[in-house]
């Protein structure tokens, strides 16, 4: 190794070495602010361990000067290229002649953990990229020791090559002889509290966490945020998060900081972390003590003049007791740098951002047949029946809507950027307006410049990529290195062009297939009764067997449970039929009703999954939805059994635990045959608390973590263990508030169903979760046998 590059010691000249991430933080360091010490692998390093790769394979042989032009459409391809590539570079050797200088620099700062950040410098015509990596390159946390530096590096270098990097520098242009990826390392201390300082002309946002910031970065906890008018430093308004556990070191030197923390195991993947429960007091306080905010608004104020006045920083109070010290640990100066503030605010519903042409559609009624592939659909609200028209969208912007409404759900499921909530958002857009769309911050700005041109122009003032993908989006996990869990992990689909990306995720099976968007790609507009009257039964009978059928095929022998359909006259307007209840009633005739007073289609569904087992298929499960009273679920129960299912033997009977009823009712349940019940947490809130999942303006009251909701979810779960049946969940908590997962897995949860985008981290959590139930179960015999 010719050298390492230290902050403090960075030229202007090595910037294509040490990549942006450290060029920026080497600025401010030599200007005297405080940033975390740190010095950098150069890119240079990485070019020749690709170089020294000994491999057979054609497709490595050539690395780092092979272009990997690949065909991105096909998606098995990408992956098994992506795949073999990453396990190539993390079965290599990195000599002992790079490692050891990294590990005597390193054991000067006398830390048991480093972390090994991504530093990417792009040398390509296309600007402003080597800040716009969100979510695509991460970092890595390891032990300060040879074997473990040198995995790290490795673990670090092959991001570039996941299927999701891949297709991204493809999508740009961008070869791999273009791409400089250095590795900054630094030292890992305990932290009083850690965050992040976003600022523009308009006003600032200070996101804090207790412990290390990396509890913000995996989505584990939601942070307090504060607002901070920019040239008083006035703290204008301050939000309490929801943070219900922590990170920090794991160093036998810390002593009394590890002993103080109860609940805390080692992290899967980051030994030298550990994750921790807060008390719940600490839950309460905001992370901030009075005077460490002032400090990051003081620093803030000073960086300015240096940065101009939009920039992001992350920052870290390393300490172990009362007194810290404030740190900078990433800069990322004008990353937006948009003319203007985001002129129209929502909920970020999908993640990602995309940069594209608006078309506005006042009356939502009155749905187009096709739209234009690519735009951002900007629209009063969504229902389900828009489905098969979303598929060609780019981004979605909604005036109404929470984080569980129809909107965001499809917008999740297909991996396409929105925001929900965006009040006068079709009075304040016209359709032909270049919009770039941020779906996790939740804002809408617009780009100036009407022509294609003008909308390259503005990339090259560095504004974001023309679109950049959804960092959230499926993609299949790299198994190998997952530990084993016990709760089965489950995911939610309805589309069957997703079945190709999701099969191959680390779960258990399909734990809600929504049947009411599924078929909505086969009804050509009209109503399942309508195709019924018409004399057509026969041949919609052969379609929806055949959409369940692949979902069976496809995951075969894992279970598929299928929940029958589940309409509101509302939500489908263009289906409308004359059977159907009014459209000014918020719940409708849905669920399991609806069934009893027209049974004609679901004996239509019942007769497609019959058709599925007599195919051969013995995996799919009946999952009722809205299940208000015993005697509806009999009736379904007596229909399910005149179609003949429970004849196979692994068929399951299950209902739907959404309805405050079912606390009152479970046993019941349970002696009229149900075998399952799953927890649906978007109806379950809205009933316990009276409120509308689809009204955004409502975000803060639809709270899946109200004690009301979290008392229920308990109580559904111990019920189900005393009647000996399975307990899942399905609804959108776990996925929204991966924290809760803790309290699922501790009160016994058997299985939990997320959406394809929220698979790996939810994975991660439910396995953190139970290796602190094992490390207290082990503490507990531990105390037992000194007794």
């Amino acid at each position: 190794m010719n050298k390492l590059y230290w902050l403090d010691q960075i030229k202007l000249q090595d910037r294509a070495k040490v990549g942006d991430k450290a060029f920026y933080l080497s600025k401010i360091i030599q200007r005297g602010y405080p940033v975390m010490p740190g010095f950098v692998v150069s890119a240079e390093i990485l070019r020749q361990f690709l170089e020294n790769l000994n491999s057979s394979e054609s497709l490595v042989a050539d690395l780092p000067h092979s272009s990997l032009h690949l065909d991105i459409t096909n998606w098995r391809q990408l992956q098994q290229v992506a795949s073999r590539l990453r396990q190539e570079i993390l079965t290599a050797t990195v000599t002992q002649e790079w490692v050891s200088p990294i590990f005597q620099a390193a054991r000067e700062w006398q830390t048991s953990c480093l972390i090994l950040r991504p530093s990417l410098a792009v040398s390509t015509a296309t600007p402003g990229i080597n800040n716009n990596i969100s979510g695509l390159l991460e970092s890595v946390f390891c032990q300060c020791e040879p074997e473990a530096i040198a995995l790290a590096l490795k673990r670090t270098w092959s991001q570039i090559f996941r299927a999701r990097s891949l297709l991204y520098w493809q999508h740009l242009g961008i070869n791999l002889q273009q791409i400089n990826l250095a590795v900054l390392v630094q030292p890992v201390e305990n932290a009083i509290a850690s965050g992040s300082l976003t600022t523009n002309a308009s006003g600032w946002e200070i996101e804090a966490t207790l412990g290390l910031g990396i509890a913000i970065a995996l989505g584990e906890v939601q942070p307090d945020v504060y607002y901070i008018q920019p040239t008083t430093g006035v703290v204008l308004e301050q939000q309490l998060g929801n943070k219900m556990l922590g990170y920090g070191v794991d160093d036998a030197a810390s002593g009394a900081f590890l002993q103080s923390l109860p609940n805390s195991a080692l992290t899967p993947d980051r030994t030298c972390l550990i994750t921790y429960m807060l008390p719940e007091a600490q839950q309460k306080q905001y992370s901030l003590q009075e005077e460490y905010l002032q400090q990051i608004i003081a620093l803030g104020t000073q960086l300015v003049s240096e940065l101009g006045k939009t920039f992001t920083i992350k920052w870290t109070i390393a300490g172990q007791t009362t007194s810290g010290k404030l740190f900078i640990t990433q800069v990322s100066p004008s990353q937006s740098a948009i003319p203007h503030s985001h002129f129209i605010r929502g909920l970020g519903a999908a993640g990602g951002r995309v940069a594209a042409t608006a078309l506005v559609i006042i009356n939502p009624q009155q749905k187009p047949e096709q739209l234009p592939k690519g735009v951002i659909l900007v629209v009063p609200m969504i229902t389900p029946d828009w489905l098969p028209l979303l598929q060609q969208v780019g981004g979605i912007i909604t005036e109404q809507g929470g984080l569980t409404s129809h909107a965001a759900i499809l917008a999740r499921e297909l991996g396409i950027t929105a925001v929900v909530n965006a009040t006068s958002a079709t009075t304040l857009i016209q359709t032909g307006e270049r919009l770039l769309l941020d779906g996790d911050r939740g804002e809408v700005y617009r780009i100036k410049g009407d022509s294609k041109e003008e909308m390259e122009k503005g990339k090259e003032e560095n504004l974001l990529p023309f679109h950049q993908p959804n960092p959230k989006a499926p993609h299949s996990a790299v198994t190998s290195h997952l530990p084993m869990i016990a709760t089965q992990l489950l995911v939610n689909l309805s589309q069957s062009t997703l079945i190709e990306q999701v099969q191959n995720l680390p779960v258990d099976g399909v734990g809600l297939l929504r049947s009411e968007l599924m078929v909505l790609n086969i009804l050509n507009g009209q109503h399942p009764n309508s195709w019924i009257l018409s004399g057509r039964q026969a041949e919609l009978l052969e379609l929806w067997s055949e959409q369940i059928m692949q979902f069976a095929r496809a995951f075969a022998p894992r279970p598929v449970f299928y929940r029958s359909l589940d309409w509101r006259s509302q939500d489908l307007p263009s289906l409308r039929d004359s059977l159907e209840s009014s459209p000014q009633s918020m719940l409708g005739e849905r669920g399991t009703f609806s069934y009893l007073r027209n049974p004609a289609v679901f004996e239509l569904e019942l007769q497609a999954l019959a058709s599925v087992q007599e195919a051969g298929y013995s995996n799919v499960n009946l999952l009722l939805p809205f299940v208000r009273t015993v005697e509806e679920f009999v009736f379904c129960r007596r229909k399910v059994e005149q179609a003949f299912l429970t004849e196979v033997a692994q068929f399951q009977l299950w209902m739907m635990a959404e309805v405050p009823s079912v606390l009152f009712l479970l046993p019941e349940y349970v002696k009229a045959g149900v075998a399952g019940i799953s927890i649906g947490t978007n109806d379950l809130t809205q009933l316990l608390l009276g409120v509308d999942r689809e009204q955004g303006q409502l975000a803060k009251v639809f709270n899946e973590r109200h004690p009301a909701v979290m008392s229920a979810i308990a109580q559904l779960i111990q019920m189900a263990k005393s009647a000996g049946i399975p307990c899942s969940i399905c609804g959108q908590a776990p996925a929204l508030y991966p924290e809760i997962i803790d309290k699922l897995v501790e009160w016994g949860i058997t299985s939990i169903s997320v959406e394809p985008e929220a698979v790996e981290r939810t994975y991660q959590a439910i396995a953190r979760a139970e290796q602190r139930i094992i490390l207290a179960a082990a503490r507990h015999e531990l105390k037992q046998g000194k007794k």
